[in-house]
């Protein structure tokens, strides 16, 4: 039976360099070995990005609620909040105990992603 083995998100930033050093000084990103001309391959333990240079398109902030593109589920949240403040990434939110049984953080990207990080709190 045909299945669907993984994904990538697929975001346009202005500045490729600055974006590409972002996910991976920051967020801890690694570069996968695929080459391709304005273009940069990430990944993060199940996370898969394709990241690709359209300077001259609206940014993700200046998009408003459509800059929101992902919620990530993680193990560790504390933890991988903690790990994100000490490389300096651009939190929007502390680590909140949510009433929907999650504890979520919020953060950006240079060009204004906007993403959430949960994890399931224990016995909620």
């Amino acid at each position: 039976m045909p299945q669907i083995v993984n994904s990538r998100f697929v975001l346009a930033v202005r500045d490729l360099a600055i974006s590409t050093r972002y996910y991976v000084d920051v967020l801890g990103f690694a570069l996968d070995p695929i080459d391709a001309a304005g273009w940069s391959f990430l990944s993060r333990d199940g996370i898969r990005l394709m990241v690709g240079e359209c300077p001259e398109e609206p940014a993700a902030r200046e998009l408003g609620d459509h800059s929101y593109f992902a919620y990530w589920n993680v193990e560790g949240v504390d933890a991988l909040y903690r790990e994100f403040a000490a490389r300096g990434a651009l939190l929007l939110s502390p680590p909140t105990d949510k009433p929907w049984g999650l504890r979520e953080f919020g953060l950006t990207t240079p060009d204004g992603h906007r993403i959430t990080c949960g994890e399931e709190i224990e016995n909620a």
